[in-house]
């Protein structure tokens, strides 16, 4: 475990997966790419299914990080992380249920082939504000620097996430507007991750790229 920012934040474990799922679905709840890639039919089951499952791979394929008390998570894939399963894809498909084939048609560019991915962050919504959301950032920047990450991409559909990434030094790469759906910012931080610890106060939902995407 490590103290970053003044939180604890240390390596997830199974065990930590439901309730990292639950503050994940919550965090998400209302962002703009999961209410436009999930039915409204039973929106809140599909999503909760959705987090688990990535969350469940990220645990699997790369790093997964949460503050001692479960109150915020971090999930980071490496380059080589191994495709999923055909029946995680079809666990997934199911999920999507009638937006899955407006979710693959969604265009995105792709993250470089030598960098991580963010691929999710979210914060308990009564802990948010508070700072947590910067410190996980910064905890999974310092994992990737301590492996010699070439770089970190990310994706996410929020303007305040923007702003909070560009002080760690993401850089805004691609910005896709989706046809009848949100808009989507590729960000990338190249070189070196070492930078100065930023201060923000996160609003409702950090997330990313390959977990449905809400970074």
């Amino acid at each position: 475990m490590s103290t970053t920012a003044g939180f604890d934040v240390r390596a997830a474990t199974s065990g930590d997966l439901k309730t990292a799922s639950e503050v994940l679905a919550l965090a998400f709840e209302n962002y703009p790419w999961t209410r436009w890639s999930i039915p409204e039919d039973d929106f809140s089951r599909r999503l909760a299914g959705l987090q688990e499952l990535y969350l469940s791979y990220a645990l699997s394929a790369g790093v997964v990080l949460v503050e001692d008390q479960v109150h915020g998570v971090i999930a980071l894939l490496p380059p080589d992380a191994p495709a999923p399963s055909e029946d995680f894809q079809g666990r997934v498909a199911e999920l999507h249920g009638d937006r899955l084939d407006v979710v693959a048609r969604a265009s995105l560019p792709p993250a470089p082939d030598d960098h991580w991915t963010v691929e999710t962050v979210g914060v308990r919504p009564e802990r948010q504000g508070t700072g947590l959301g910067a410190a996980l950032i910064r905890a999974g920047l310092d994992v990737v620097e301590a492996a010699g990450g070439a770089g970190v991409a990310l994706e996410t559909s929020s303007d305040a996430n923007v702003r909070l990434y560009e002080r760690f030094g993401f850089v805004v790469t691609a910005t896709s507007r989706i046809d009848q759906g949100p808009v989507v910012h590729s960000m990338v931080l190249g070189g070196g991750t070492g930078m100065a610890t930023a201060e923000a106060d996160e609003g409702a939902a950090l997330s990313s790229s390959a977990m449905p995407r809400a970074t």
